[in-house]
């Protein structure tokens, strides 16, 4: 039998012009797509502050992840575009911040520039749902 494909937005409609989405369901999966640290409207939320950027890229995943009822503890595997090693190590209190001590994998790749204006990072993450919780629960019993 084939897990059904589950196209998730966040709050608000998604053009019909873009030739991606946000994230993609597959079973218990979640696919989402490379974020950047944009606004609702699409602008940068932070120019020159890559910490930050971050952070607005972890909400918008938290959103996306609270859809289908997940969170942020149930991401498996992240790709982080760099564009800068400028002060990139304070991403990592970020992810201390969503992950608490359940982390996943992660690979960080510096790059050149990025499609969006001003945006520092861009990262794609893997969501297992439910994964969060029961490596917290191993956890706590090991």
């Amino acid at each position: 039998m084939t897990a059904e494909r589950q196209t998730v937005t966040g709050d608000m409609p998604w053009p019909k012009k873009y030739t991606f989405v946000p994230a993609i369901r597959v079973g218990d999966t979640l696919y989402i797509s490379g974020t950047t640290g944009t606004s609702d409207e699409g602008v940068i939320t932070a120019p020159g502050d890559i910490e930050e950027q971050t952070r607005q890229i972890y909400r918008k995943f938290e959103r996306l992840l609270h859809r289908v009822g997940g969170t942020c503890r149930d991401i498996v595997a992240t790709t982080d575009f760099f564009t800068t090693t400028e002060n990139f190590s304070n991403t990592a209190r970020v992810r201390r911040e969503f992950f608490g001590d359940v982390f996943p994998t992660s690979t960080g790749v510096l790059v050149a520039g990025l499609l969006r204006k001003d945006a520092l990072i861009e990262i794609s993450a893997v969501a297992v749902i439910g994964s969060g919780a029961r490596a917290a629960q191993h956890e706590q019993s090991a």
